[in-house]
């Protein structure tokens, strides 16, 4: 996830640049930059750092550009390091193109090799950069015919601004799967990835559809699909302020981020299932020979990165047949536990800045593992410690509490059992081709289920004065009744436990009376008919009963007090869908009892302290 904005009209460019750039700076904050239209070309600045790194650069005397048309971007890194070298806007060979760029280009080294072979220098390490090389070959077509023949070149979930020297009054930009919107004003227009960029300057507002072609002048702007034709924009009033818009009229954070979490886990799985569904994580470099030469695995994680852990342990015994080890990373390294270079280890941390963590992964490699680090942000102190990364790409996470990094956790875990099961020979074709199928359907069942997310929090609502819960699950079921009790505990400050179903009658249901909420996460498995008669023992002492249940479980409806109904999906799938229930349920309880859900009391968002 990563910031556009662009600017046709008479203003100064760099200042509408610029504070856009820093309204969208939750988007992507580890580099930026800016590119002006001037009388002698296209001037760029752009620089590692935040906004205020690309701030001073500009004030330096030669950083600072006149013009009135121009884009800028604000990077949250995906491919290559956060240096300046990697920053947008790129540019082609001559310096007379230049490319801002928000998602993944999944074919991009087919293209940059092409483009190597016909005489293009690539200077950066970047995906986007075959963009400008794209335009610089097409010569001096139209703009507009060039960015659609590059939206059909391009694979991938993307959002372009595209700017020329031969046409300096001219913006072109495109969209597929990335956001992007245009704002109309009076002799003036501007194009963002988010509305926050451009609210100041106007409130009408035009979504642009995916696979549409934008041109935007001082004088108006045209629309066309990828085959030229004319698209009719539907604009709108915005009436949300500054603040809330800055949230995408969401009231908090957290929120915006549940709702962000179809778009999350599109670009997690980009590039990573083919056409054939097989599954490709080459970021691993195993060979098969080296993947069959393992013969253990451990996971260490802290918090809701843990429960995503479980995740792992669950998918990698079940699809290679290997036997994994969960830990909790502050206990790792003291239990002194034996390694060599045949295990590997799993670090999981959302920000790759988790001390404990961090460490767990540090003894490992000096043990001779094979580290593997799973984090969000790019060239984290994780990532550079690691063999290898497996990166979420969820895009920032402001919110304390986690949920879009969550979901895409989960993901890169079934997808990682996945491949090392394909890659070790120890899953059939069928069963890889019906699970990567599964996960490839996650986000549109992810968005349908939020489509019903003002039912679930009025739900939730009805318990706000709740004050013991207990969570249960078995199976994969069990690591999101952890994470739903969690949530529940960070944000809400209820006393709330996750326990395995089968363990409530070895002391827990003691607890169990009236007064107290049971909430059983009890989707579509081998052990569903087994956790169902756990949900009877409970009910029977007089606790209430809220289910998380697979539409059309009419079993588990008959003893249910209330119910939150999640699409079908295989067992080792489906709690990617069971955990967005229990996110709304905390979420709506904190905002019931008037509580500050993004910023939870004694927590923060990144522990570097052991």
């Amino acid at each position: 996830m990563c910031g556009i904005v662009g600017y046709v009209g008479s203003k100064p460019a760099q200042s509408v640049l610029v504070n856009g750039l820093a309204r969208l700076e939750y988007r992507g904050y580890d580099s930026a930059g800016i590119a002006i239209m001037g009388d002698d070309g296209i001037g760029v600045t752009r620089t590692a750092g935040r906004i205020a790194d690309l701030v001073s650069v500009i004030n330096s005397e030669q950083g600072s550009y006149a013009g009135s048309v121009g884009i800028g971007h604000t990077r949250w890194a995906t491919h290559g390091a956060p240096v300046t070298k990697n920053a947008h806007p790129h540019q082609d060979c001559s310096a007379t193109v230049a490319v801002v760029h928000n998602g993944i280009i999944e074919n991009y080294i087919q293209l940059r090799d092409e483009l190597i072979a016909q005489g293009h220098t690539f200077t950066s390490d970047t995906d986007t950069e075959v963009l400008a090389h794209m335009v610089e070959r097409m010569g001096d077509q139209p703009l507009e015919l060039v960015v659609r023949n590059i939206m059909e070149k391009a694979e991938g979930a993307l959002a372009i601004g595209v700017v020329r020297a031969s046409d300096p009054e001219l913006v072109v930009a495109a969209r597929r799967g990335s956001p992007l919107v245009i704002g109309l004003g009076e002799d003036e227009n501007f194009l963002a990835s988010d509305i926050p960029a451009i609210l100041e300057h106007t409130r009408r507002i035009a979504i642009v559809g995916d696979d549409n072609v934008v041109s935007l002048r001082s004088s108006g702007i045209a629309i066309t699909d990828l085959a030229g034709n004319p698209v009719e924009p539907i604009v709108r009033e915005i009436e949300w302020d500054l603040e809330s818009a800055e949230r995408g009229g969401y009231d908090d954070f957290m929120l915006k981020e549940i709702f962000e979490q179809p778009t999350a886990l599109r670009d997690t799985l980009a590039g990573r299932i083919d056409e054939h569904h097989r599954i490709h994580l080459p970021e691993l470099d195993l060979t098969a020979r080296e993947a069959r030469a393992i013969d253990k695995v451990f996971v260490v994680a802290c918090g809701t990165s843990y429960h995503a852990g479980l995740m792992a342990k669950y998918a990698i015994e079940r699809w290679t047949r290997l036997p994994v080890e969960i830990d909790i990373a502050s206990e790792f390294r003291y239990r002194d536990p034996v390694l060599d270079d045949r295990t590997m280890v799993i670090g999981m941390s959302q920000s790759g800045e988790t001390a404990d963590t961090l460490a767990a992964l540090e003894y490992a490699q000096a043990q001779g593992a094979y580290v593997v680090a799973t984090t969000n942000v790019v060239d984290s102190s994780m990532a550079r410690v690691a063999d290898a990364v497996l990166y979420t790409r969820a895009g920032p996470e402001i919110g304390v509490a986690s949920t879009k990094t969550f979901v895409c956790q989960l993901v890169l875990m079934q997808l990682l059992g996945l491949y090392l099961g394909q890659i070790r020979g120890a899953l059939d074709g069928a069963t890889i081709e019906l699970m990567a199928k599964s996960v490839r359907a996650l986000p549109e069942q992810v968005e349908q289920l939020l489509e019903h997310a003002d039912d679930i929090m009025a739900m939730a609502r009805k318990y706000k004065d709740v004050k013991d819960v207990f969570f249960l699950g078995r199976g994969a079921s069990f690591p999101i009744a952890l994470e739903g009790a969690l949530k529940l505990k960070e944000i809400a400050y209820v006393r709330a436990e996750g326990y395995p179903a089968g363990e409530m009658k070895h002391g827990p249901i003691a607890l169990i009376e009236k007064g107290v909420l049971v909430i059983g996460v009890a989707t579509s498995s081998h052990l569903h008919a087994k956790t169902l008669s756990n949900m009877e023992e409970v009910k029977a002492r007089s606790a209430t009963l809220l289910m998380v249940l697979t539409e059309g479980d009419i079993d588990g409806q008959r003893m249910a007090d209330d119910i939150a109904w999640v699409p079908h999906a295989p067992e080792l799938i489906a709690p990617v869908t069971a955990v967005i229930p229990l996110q709304l349920f905390a979420y709506a309880i904190s905002k019931a009892r008037g509580l500050d859900v993004d910023k939870p009391r004694n927590l923060a968002k990144t522990v570097t302290v052991e």
